[in-house]
């Protein structure tokens, strides 16, 4: 099955599993409690988001959840931002 063609089950269970799974211990906990938390309610737009964020690299998103370094304009989404105020 091709991307194209993926259930919207079977893309949040992906997406789940690859929040979950980071390599960071604390990317673990955020990403994967947010997505759990969320992706069930994610439409098309939101879960695409959700790709993106997940491919941002782990020390980026982290430095910015606890406010070492500010997020780039161009990545301040409102997902993100919800994101970076999650609380697991």
């Amino acid at each position: 099955m091709t991307r194209s063609t993926e259930t919207i089950e079977a893309r949040q269970k992906r997406l789940l599993w690859r929040a979950s799974h980071r390599g960071i211990r604390e990317m673990d906990v955020l990403l994967g409690g947010f997505a759990r938390a969320r992706v069930t309610a994610m439409g098309e737009a939101e879960l695409a988001e959700l790709e993106t964020i997940i491919a941002i690299p782990d020390h980026d998103i982290l430095s910015w959840a606890t406010g070492q370094a500010p997020v780039p304009v161009g990545q301040a989404t409102p997902l993100l931002t919800e994101l970076l105020a999650f609380r697991p």
